[in-house]
């Protein structure tokens, strides 16, 4: 170990590990924020508001590019009381993501990409027949695959990327 030291190879690698710690350790002292909090993201919640330390994030915004977490046809309804076909759920997940979307600063026609989780594909062309009513004037990138199942009983979940439009 002493030998380390004693060359000139090992003791530059010895300090140049010890920098980097150095300069952090440095930072903290003089209250400096730290990256993550200097890069601007902001987590929020469904009313725009700063979001807790749930465990998913509804909506985060960063650099004016908003992230839609998977929405799914059970969001903000714990009983679950809405009929069980391709239509309804689709609408109410684009009801979902539209909200968010728009409490980010952005419209639908900002979304640039969309992923589309449906329990079984044979309910493509219901969830699209949907899907084109909140896209009039053509969609966003969109993928859609069929997965075994969806938390809540939902038969479609939909996560979004979208660009801010207006400055909130």
């Amino acid at each position: 170990m002493f030998s380390a030291f004693t060359s000139r190879r090992g003791f530059a690698a010895r300090l140049a590990t010890l920098i980097p710690g150095l300069a952090a350790a440095g930072a903290v002292a003089k209250g400096v924020p730290s990256p993550q909090a200097a890069s601007g993201v902001k987590k929020l919640d469904y009313e725009g508001k700063p979001a807790g330390t749930g465990f998913i994030t509804p909506l985060i915004l960063h650099n004016d590019t908003i992230y839609i977490a998977g929405q799914g046809a059970h969001s903000h309804d714990p009983e679950g009381k809405f009929p069980m076909d391709i239509e309804t759920h689709t609408k109410k997940v684009m009801d979902n993501v539209k909200t968010l979307v728009e409490t980010g600063g952005g419209a639908m026609d900002s979304i640039l990409q969309l992923t589309v989780f449906l329990t079984k594909i044979e309910d493509y062309d219901g969830m699209n027949k949907v899907f084109k009513t909140y896209f009039p004037n053509g969609g966003p990138a969109r993928t859609t695959v069929a997965v075994a199942a969806l938390p809540g009983n939902s038969l479609v979940e939909i996560n979004c990327i979208a660009a801010i439009v207006r400055k909130g």
